[in-house]
This record gives C-alpha cells, structure tokens and sequence, in this order.
C-alpha cells in the first residue's frame, strides 16, 4: 500500500471544510508544489442531490485550476465528503473518477466524535486505497 504524506494544517482545513456542512457533501481541490500537498481550494457544491452528491461548480472549478497554474502548483487531490456515510468511495465516485494522476481524498462525518479523511487513487477502474500519514 502507498503512503501519502499531508501537512496536519491541510488535513486541518480539510477537516473544518466538511464541519462546516454536516447536512451536505462539501468538495474542492488540493494543489500540490515541488510533490507536496500545500493549498486547499473549496469548491461549491452544485449538486441536485448535494445531500449525497457532490458537482463542483464548473466556473470555480476553472478559477481554481487557474490560480494553481499562476502560482506554479499542480493538481495533488480532489477531496468530497460523506455527511452521512463512510469515507469509502460510491459508485458514482467510482463511475466519474476521471484524473487518474489525482488523489483522491473522502471525508466522513459519519462517525461519533471522530473525524475520519481516507484517500484512494485511481488504478484502471478501481479507486485503490493508500495509507494517508501526517506530514
């Protein structure tokens, strides 16, 4: 199994993401520099069904991926979470994983007290777990 290294601040902010919608997956986008994990970039959620769905907003979806290539990062993870549900990947996660160089990161809220982020990359057409470690 890979080990991933993330920076306790971005776990952090990540992590405070989620908490701030307990009733509604929130998502965004994790850019990396030099292959290390460095800015978190939210997203809105524009699903129907945002409850269990997650579709980031397409316009700052770009925005975001702009401001990555001005400031010199690149795509490291697309991260959603689960209000209601382990941090274990849907199908539909599965059927519209589409970036097989991202990481893949879960939040779920779906836990008593605790707080748990599991992150998975894209192998063929299974989305692999990896051994997420604090940096």
């Amino acid at each position: 199994m890979n080990t991933i290294s993330l920076p306790r601040t971005l776990i952090n902010q990540l992590l405070h993401h989620a908490q701030l919608n307990t009733e509604q997956e929130v998502c965004g986008l994790v850019a990396s520099q030099q292959g290390m994990a460095c800015e978190v970039y939210p997203v809105r959620n524009v699903a129907e069904h945002a409850d269990h769905l997650f579709a980031m907003d397409p316009k700052e979806q770009v925005e975001a991926m702009r401001q990555m290539r001005d400031k010199g990062q690149q795509l490291f993870a697309i991260y959603h979470s689960h209000p209601h549900a382990p941090a274990e990947p849907s199908l539909r996660d599965l059927a519209e994983a589409a970036y097989p160089e991202a990481l893949y990161l879960i939040i779920s809220l779906n836990t008593k007290g605790v707080l748990e982020i599991r992150g998975f990359h894209l192998a063929g057409e299974q989305l692999e777990s990896l051994e997420l470690q604090v940096a």
